[in-house]
């Protein structure tokens, strides 16, 4: 039970997670939003990194997924692009402030990581399996008979014999997994083999990008430019997700989660949106972050996922930058800029045409009904809803009601 005015936290016995962890959501950010809202600055459920280019420009980027949509992964990607590298200042939790030189500054408050175990091997987060070396704490992982830990995407072949995670005797014939879905792991930051050497500065960085991102398996395109800060702010209030396992709900049902905060801020949303609207007053245009929302999970029509992922993703970024920099071209939509397939460097990537032109395309007629879907969220703000954020949605609206076709790039 939270109580912001106070700023008190009582807990009884709580065995999920990141309520049981006290320090974590609980005060790092249900307590802490309430506090950033009164003092102004920004408590935020988003990873931390340094992205530096090949011609080590540096660039750091904030970014904001629900749970279990590759926030730990993107926090320690190692990119496929020769060149580039990234260093890992936080997974989790962002507080930032608006500093005296017009700029969003940002620092990690965490001592360490929080990650989801299924899913997390050599092939999707090298750096997390090497942050587990030792001096870490798993909770309902299997185990091996030798005592070591396992869990379902740990290896690509499971152990012949496990113990599973509620202490029965396991075989790969089991028919269950052996790792509960939302198994989990602890463990220092300190450990990050690319842990930035000042990720405990309390001065923070200055950040030049803020990413939203959700599990969307249709419609959402790989990645949009947001027009200005209102427009990005638009996006972070209606990220949609398909629920996992570490959500409460049903596996797969869309959930709205602004901001990916739906269960940890602290403070009613409508306000909390004005107070995001609020902090883009208080930055120098030029120098706020610019914002994108990104969406790696879009399947086809057969089901597999269209885009690599992981440490693929680093094309987007390059993309990204490409346009802080002015040197990367773009495609207007609907929804705001898109790359065209020859805006991405996709050196040595086999992905089909048709998988990349999927990846890239708006259709207004299936937007026009997710656009009734957000209103229909957004109406549940009430009067506390931000006028801007209406505004916004009309715009969307108008855009999509003018588009004669759908917005598909031209194959290079």
């Amino acid at each position: 039970m939270h109580f912001p005015e106070t700023l008190e936290v009582f807990s009884y016995g709580s065995g999920y997670g990141g309520n049981a962890i006290l320090a974590k959501k609980c005060v790092a950010l249900r307590l802490a939003s309430v506090m950033a809202r009164d003092e102004g600055w920004l408590a935020e459920h988003m990873l931390l990194i340094r992205l530096v280019s090949p011609q080590g420009r540096r660039y750091h980027v904030a970014a904001a997924f629900p749970s279990a949509c590759g926030k730990t992964n993107l926090a320690m990607l190692r990119p496929t692009l020769p060149g580039w590298r990234v260093e890992t200042l936080g997974d989790d939790i962002v507080w930032m402030r608006p500093g005296a030189d017009g700029r969003m500054h940002a620092m990690n408050p965490e001592a360490g990581f929080f990650g989801v175990a299924p899913g997390t091997g050599p092939a999707t987060n090298a750096s997390a399996i090497e942050t587990l070396w030792g001096r870490t704490i798993f909770t309902n992982v299997a185990r091996t008979p030798e005592g070591d830990v396992w869990w379902e995407g740990l290896t690509d072949t499971p152990p012949e014999r496990l113990v599973d995670w509620q202490g029965r005797d396991w075989t790969p014939s089991s028919g269950r997994p052996a790792a509960h879905p939302n198994s989990r792991f602890t463990v220092s930051a300190a450990q990050c083999p690319q842990i930035a050497e000042d990720w405990e500065d309390p001065d923070g960085v200055p950040l030049d990008l803020i990413l939203f991102g959700g599990r969307r398996a249709a419609h959402v395109p790989l990645v949009v430019e947001a027009r200005d800060w209102a427009h990005g702010v638009f996006l972070g209030a209606t990220i949609a997700s398909e629920r996992t396992a570490a959500a409460e709900g049903t596996v797969g049902e869309v959930r709205r989660e602004p901001f990916a905060m739906l269960p940890f801020c602290g403070y009613h949303l409508g306000d909390y949106l004005a107070h995001w609207l609020l902090m883009g007053r208080r930055m120098y245009t030029d120098a706020a972050p610019r914002i994108y929302q990104v969406n790696w999970f879009r399947r086809g029509e057969d089901g597999r996922f269209l885009w690599p992922g992981f440490g693929e993703n680093i094309r987007v970024l390059d993309w990204i930058i490409g346009r802080l920099e002015g040197r990367a071209g773009a495609q207007d939509s609907p929804l705001g800029a898109l790359p065209r397939p020859e805006d991405l460097d996709l050196t040595g990537l086999d992905l089909p045409p048709e998988d990349l032109e999927e990846l890239l395309a708006v259709d207004p007629a299936a937007w026009q009904a997710e656009a009734e879907g957000i209103g229909a969220f957004l109406e549940t703000f009430g009067d506390r809803l931000p006028a801007e954020l209406g505004e916004e949605l009309a715009s969307l609206r108008a855009r999509l009601a003018a588009a004669e076709a759908p917005v598909r790039p031209d194959r290079p």
